[in-house]
């Protein structure tokens, strides 16, 4: 659906005061809404279905949601459970509540390669066991956040061990892909680890007590500012307004997402909980809501609580050529790099195994400098 016929500059006069005072008010973690003397605009641009992957707009290209509820762990990091019936090293069908996906003993993805663009990987629940082919390596989880640029290319490995043996081993993780424009293609491969406690929150109630939630992965909130994205990505630049949120709404809670700027693609994604209305529209779980970036969003909760990821960026507007794990600008590219893969391995793989996991330790991450890091 289309956006009423509005006059943009001026609804965007009479939003301006607002817009200013809904992100003072978020900063502050206070309930804000509109002003009355604020017309009524419709935000709502489409409301689409999700697929699998879910669709995305410029500059990301898709976005993944895992959701598996897996059984104990056995001493090898697997599920202690029959694999039989499962198409092993393609189970993707959610038999039981869980995938294999990949992996034939650890579930997850063993190594593959990547060029072009960066994924951003938010593990909410669970833990994920990273390996690459520059020799780096980390464990992170519980709401940290992988940011890689493949760059050039990479190899990498993403499992999933099953730490805990006497009890149930839940894995949720986001895991976005954002393009990278044509002159950062060929940069070098890089990651960034953005551990939970560095990564802002809001957590306040609207006017009636009711709990609203926003993690701020990127993407300032007022003065919740997160951590920063590496040097060579698209949302490096703030002038490009990439942000990453998650909303959680208790039930019949409201919120106002405050104004983005004209020319942005924001997305919301209505991926668990019951109804939420976006502005005058109620729109059931397992939907994406494309907004008008630069009004103010109202949202309501039905009676279930309900939960949103919000993807926003300015368009990289430049032709997309993907074919797998690759995404360049032209078919000659892509046959380059799969030429340059077959001739160097993006450096090759230093593992003894396609699936690395990182046995029993704590969360950490070893850059390829030799650089240890871990949570605080």
């Amino acid at each position: 659906m289309s956006e009423r016929d509005v006059n943009r500059r001026e609804s965007i006069q009479l939003l301006a005061t607002a817009g200013v005072a809904i992100a003072a008010g978020c900063a502050r973690g206070e309930e804000v809404s509109v002003k009355s003397d604020v017309p009524a605009i419709d935000p709502v641009q489409a409301v689409l279905p999700l697929g699998f992957p879910w669709q995305t707009r410029d500059p990301f290209l898709f976005c993944v949601h895992h959701d598996d509820h897996y059984p104990e762990g056995n001493e090898r990091f697997g599920p202690a459970a029959s694999l039989a019936g499962r198409r092993m090293g393609m189970d993707f069908e959610g038999k039981d509540g869980w995938r294999m996906y990949h992996g034939d003993v650890v579930p997850g993805f063993p190594q593959h390669p990547h060029r072009g663009f960066e994924t951003v990987t938010v593990v909410r629940q669970g833990l994920l066991d990273h390996a690459d082919s520059m020799g780096a390596a980390a464990r992170y989880g519980g709401g940290d956040v992988q940011w890689l640029t493949a760059g050039r290319g990479i190899l990498h490995a993403e499992m999933f061990p099953l730490l805990a043996q006497d009890q149930k081993n839940p894995v949720e993780l986001f895991q976005l892909w954002l393009n990278l424009p044509s002159q950062r293609k060929m940069v070098d491969p890089y990651f960034s680890m953005l551990w939970a406690p560095t990564i802002p929150r809001l957590a306040t109630t609207d006017a009636a007590g009711k709990a609203v939630e926003v993690v701020c992965v990127a993407g300032a909130l007022g003065e919740l500012a997160p951590p920063s994205p590496p040097p060579d990505s698209w949302a490096a630049d703030p002038a490009t307004d990439v942000a990453i949120w998650t909303i959680k709404l208790a039930p019949g809670a409201r919120w106002t997402l405050p104004p983005s700027r004209a020319g942005v693609n924001r997305s919301l994604y209505v991926f668990r909980g019951g109804s939420v209305s976006v502005g005058p529209r109620s729109v059931a779980t397992g939907h994406r809501v494309d907004v008008t970036p630069d009004v103010p969003v109202e949202l309501v909760a039905g009676s279930a609580e309900v939960e949103l990821l919000m993807l926003q960026g300015r368009p990289i507007g430049e032709p997309v050529a993907q074919h797998g794990p690759f995404v360049m600008n032209t078919r000659a590219e892509i046959q380059q790099a799969f030429q340059d893969y077959q001739r160097t391995r993006f450096g090759g793989w230093p593992w003894d195994r396609d699936d690395p996991v990182h046995g029993r330790q704590a969360r950490f991450a070893r850059h390829a400098d030799g650089k240890v890091e871990q949570p605080a």
